[in-house]
């Protein structure tokens, strides 16, 4: 920043204008799931609360790195933003005097690896034994965020008489908006010797984040933006972000169903137990065979009890439980 920016633009610091992020409400909401569930459902709101901890423990990294940068920015953690049939669940945008950075936080276990023709590949060892298996490239990741994040923004930059042309707009978004992968995990090795420099140059170690923004930033050349530019910018994608759309959600939605059908079958198998028992186990009275508690999947009575012959389908009878 010259002595001009100086003078006119106050410092101000890393400011968060949205800190909060749906994994936090997921993982409490999985662990009230967890008291009930039993058998493989348990295990796997186990495993979903292991990663969603996991990435959480990330993403608290690089917001601490981000506080103790004494860069002037302002940051939001976890947005979601939609454009026509394209979404962005993004990990932590922010905007600097002279960017805007797009990062994506991921806290892998194991080592990295990145090839030649620029594939992830994560490296476990478990003891003595030893896995190896490619994973989705977060770079690719983060340019579909970007690609939502161009659209959203572009309704504004070139939607006014006094805004800018599309070509101008199209030209200039790929040196103001920057993409970051930051690996949050100390533990993680990064190989990256045979990377290609257009990946490598934009994937990182979380403490190497704050040196690579201030380098990124010193070496532009473009007039500083004001705290006033800085602030409607970063406002605009606060205001377009929507809530309750992350992967978090779905995936909550999709245990908590499955233990509610876990649950019912348990009363099931305890009423019909109970029934043999008493001896007021049912018959059907079509063909004499045992009706068994079922519960209705479809229609109008999707979700209650009735009786159902042992026979089906060859013997359709049914009765109100």
């Amino acid at each position: 920043m010259g002595l001009l920016d100086s003078f006119l633009n106050k410092r101000i610091g890393p400011v968060f204008l949205k800190e909060s992020s749906d994994s936090e409400n997921f993982i409490v909401k999985m662990n009230s799931l967890l008291t009930n569930a039993t058998g493989s459902i348990k295990e796997k709101i186990e495993e979903q609360i292991k990663y969603a901890e996991a990435g959480l423990l990330g993403e608290k990294q690089i917001a601490f790195e981000l506080k103790n940068s004494g860069i002037d920015m302002y940051v939001l953690h976890d947005i979601y933003l939609e454009k026509g049939d394209l979404s962005a669940q993004i990990d932590f945008l922010l905007i600097t005097r002279r960017h805007l950075y797009v990062i994506e936080c991921k806290n892998l276990f194991g080592n990295i690896e990145i090839d030649a023709k620029g594939n992830f590949i994560r490296h476990m060892n478990f003891g003595k034994a030893y896995k190896k298996e490619g994973l989705y490239s977060p770079i690719t990741q983060n340019q579909r965020h970007l690609n939502v994040l161009k659209e959203v923004r572009r309704e504004v930059k070139t939607g006014s008489f006094l805004g800018l042309s599309e070509k101008i707009f199209d030209n200039t978004f790929a040196e103001n908006y920057q993409s970051i992968v930051v690996l949050a995990n100390p533990k993680t090795v990064l190989n990256d010797k045979n990377a290609p420099k257009e990946i490598k140059s934009r994937v990182i170690r979380a403490d190497q984040l704050v040196a690579f923004i201030k380098a990124k930033d010193d070496a532009s050349k473009d007039v500083c933006w004001t705290d006033a530019d800085m602030r409607e910018t970063i406002q605009y994608f606060l205001d377009k972000s929507l809530p309750n759309k992350s992967d978090y959600s779905k995936k909550y939605e999709e245990m908590l169903a499955e233990c509610k059908t876990q649950e019912a079958k348990r009363v099931l198998e305890k009423k019909t137990e109970s029934a043999e028992k008493d001896g007021t186990s049912k018959t059907c009275p079509r063909c004499g065979k045992a009706l068994v508690l079922r519960i209705a999947k479809k229609g109008e009575n999707a979700g209650n009890q009735f009786w159902g012959c042992s026979g089906y389908p060859k013997c359709r009878f049914i009765e109100k439980a």
